[in-house]
């Protein structure tokens, strides 16, 4: 079951990126597993706002969880995170139709993410689900300082890409402008 994540559930939504940062470190990225979860505070924000999901185990414990944000008019997905004790059951999946959705719901264009080019859970995956990879001219000025971000905290140390999917296409009344 997918829900919104509640305020007592931040610390184990910090321990389940932890958990999955793991499978970095298996394939020589240490610095990226080592890499920091948000914090509990940053977390809060997303939470209170309504713009955090979990995917919950039987006993209603988060296994899985999904951040979004708004970049540039259309929903920006910041984390998607699985436990590897739950990984490979679709959660993953399942988190980022709820991502499109809510975009959907709003009205939203497009959602985005940033991800690591040649990881096959990164890229390649978000690609069997629907998302295109977005040339750097076409990055808009929220996705380029997502990168500059990125960068910054040497996760350019292998090969990064923005991606974007399509969510509502365009009114035909709107072609005409």
């Amino acid at each position: 079951m997918i829900r919104n994540a509640r305020p007592d559930e931040l610390s184990a939504l910090r321990d389940i990126e932890t958990a999955a940062g793991a499978a970095f470190r298996e394939i020589g990225m240490h610095e990226v597993a080592d890499d920091e979860p948000p914090t509990t505070v940053e977390l809060a924000a997303f939470q209170s706002d309504g713009r955090a999901w979990v995917a919950v185990d039987a006993t209603d414990r988060p296994v899985a969880y999904l951040l979004v944000s708004l970049v540039d008019g259309d929903a920006h997905i910041d984390q998607v995170s699985v436990h590897p004790g739950h990984a490979r059951r679709g959660l993953g999946r399942a988190l980022i139709e709820v991502a499109v959705g809510w975009a959907r719901g709003r009205g939203l264009p497009g959602v985005t993410l940033t991800s690591f080019a040649r990881v096959p859970w990164n890229a390649p995956y978000y690609e069997r689900l629907g998302f295109h990879f977005l040339p750097d001219e076409r990055l808009t000025s929220g996705l380029r300082a997502i990168r500059d971000e990125e960068s910054a905290r040497g996760l350019d140390n292998w090969p990064r890409v923005a991606m974007r999917r399509v969510v509502t296409e365009p009114s035909p009344l709107n072609d005409r402008w």
